[in-house]
């Protein structure tokens, strides 16, 4: 009997849904409840997806050969159907809001698939797994954040919110499942550690790079006020990575499994809601 790779609770399926959303309408403005800078984030956050969800999926399937459990085998398996998902939605998502708003889309995904293909070409494949785990408790701690009490898109347009929170559930289903396979293949601590702090600055690098060129092609870039709400929507009180830094920090930790923050009710509760509408 081969021995347990895979530490998802047993009650936590990782599913692949097809969501149907009309998001068109909503994209021709600014569907964050009217916000500038909000809606210039999340955008941006689209933006890098697509490129993103593609390099995950390659990254965790180089080692399927190198997974004996059947558990995390088939978990593998429903990470890459997530993934593909979400890479089709975003994709779908960006290529509607560039046309309908006037950006251009290799200006904002350019700088990105330069870097992941140098990144495939000259970076070992255990430290672009180490990069998934990474990014994939990033995106787990803001799923948390995006689904909590504070209710983040309770404002948004309808179709946006619905999009977000399935993404959002989607990535506390599947959030420890790269993770696990690096622990399986061997991955080190100190891999891992330098995999998140690059992970950080690049992710932020791209997000900010998405928002300059957004607010530049709305005549905004240099408009004080959008920026300063802009800190406040980030760091404000009710801010959008308020509260996150404990759960980030986490993962530094050497005893650090991502299902010790156990998001299992908030999934529950979004699929309850879904039934009950």
């Amino acid at each position: 009997m081969s021995q347990s790779q895979s530490y998802t609770p047993d009650n936590v399926p990782i599913k692949k849904r097809n969501p149907e959303l009309d998001i068109t309408e909503a994209l021709k403005g600014e569907w964050m409840d009217n916000h500038v800078f909000a809606t210039a984030w999340f955008n941006a956050m689209s933006i890098t997806f697509p490129l993103g969800e593609q390099f995950f999926i390659n990254s965790v399937r180089h080692y399927r050969d190198r997974i004996s459990d059947p558990k995390l085998q088939e978990e593998m398996r429903q990470f890459y159907s997530q993934e593909a998902v979400h890479l089709r939605e975003h994709q779908r998502y960006n290529e509607l809001l560039c046309a309908q708003r006037g950006y251009d889309l290799e200006a904002l995904e350019g700088p990105l698939r330069r870097r992941m293909g140098w990144v495939k070409k000259n970076v070992p494949a255990r430290e672009q797994l180490a990069g998934t785990a990474a990014v994939e408790h990033l995106t787990a701690v803001l799923a948390e954040k995006a689904l909590g009490e504070d209710n983040l898109f309770a404002k948004a347009h309808p179709a946006m919110a619905k999009l977000w929170k399935w993404h959002a559930v989607e990535e506390m289903e599947h959030k420890s499942v790269a993770f696990d396979v690096y622990r399986a293949i061997g991955g080190t601590e100190k891999m891992r550690r330098a995999a998140m702090r690059r992970s950080t600055f690049f992710l932020t690098w791209d997000i900010l790079h998405g928002v300059r060129h957004i607010l530049s092609r709305d005549g905004k870039l240099w408009n004080l006020k959008v920026w300063a709400s802009g800190l406040v929507f980030l760091f404000g009180r009710e801010g959008v990575l308020r509260g996150t830094l404990k759960p980030y920090r986490d993962f530094f930790r050497e005893d650090f499994h991502p299902w010790q923050q156990d998001t299992q009710q908030l999934i529950k509760d979004w699929e309850l809601h879904q039934l009950s509408n």
